[in-house]
C-alpha cells in the first residue's frame, strides 16, 4: 500500500556544508560592508543590529516552518494509521447477530 504522505530524505554532507558555507560568506559580506561603510557610528551601529535582527528572524521563521510542518506529517500519519486500523477490522462479509 502506498502512502499519501512524503517521504523523509536527508540531505546529503556536501549539500549541508554548501548551505552553511554560503551562509557565512554572506554573513561575513554583509559584516564587512556595514564595518567600512562610510558613514556614522551610530548608523554602521543600527545596520549592524539590523543586521542580526533579520539573521535571528530568519532562523526563528525557518524552524516554525518546520515545526509546522512537521505537526502536519505526524497528523496525517495517525489519521493514516487509524484508517488502516478501521479497514483491516472490518469484514464486509460479517453478518451480525440481531
Amino acid at each position: 500500500m502506498t502512502s499519501s504522505t512524503p517521504s523523509h530524505t536527508p540531505t546529503s554532507g556536501a549539500f549541508y556544508m554548501q548551505a552553511v558555507l554560503s551562509f557565512g560568506l554572506s554573513l561575513t559580506a554583509v559584516g564587512i560592508g556595514v564595518v567600512f561603510l562610510p558613514v556614522d557610528g551610530w548608523v554602521r551601529a543600527f545596520l549592524g543590529i539590523a543586521m542580526l535582527y533579520t539573521v535571528t528572524s530568519a532562523f526563528t521563521l525557518a524552524k516554525v516552518i518546520r515545526d509546522r510542518q512537521e505537526d502536519t506529517y505526524i497528523s496525517s500519519r495517525v489519521d493514516r494509521a487509524r484508517l488502516d486500523k478501521l479497514l483491516a477490522e472490518h469484514d464486509p462479509f460479517k453478518i451480525d447477530a440481531a
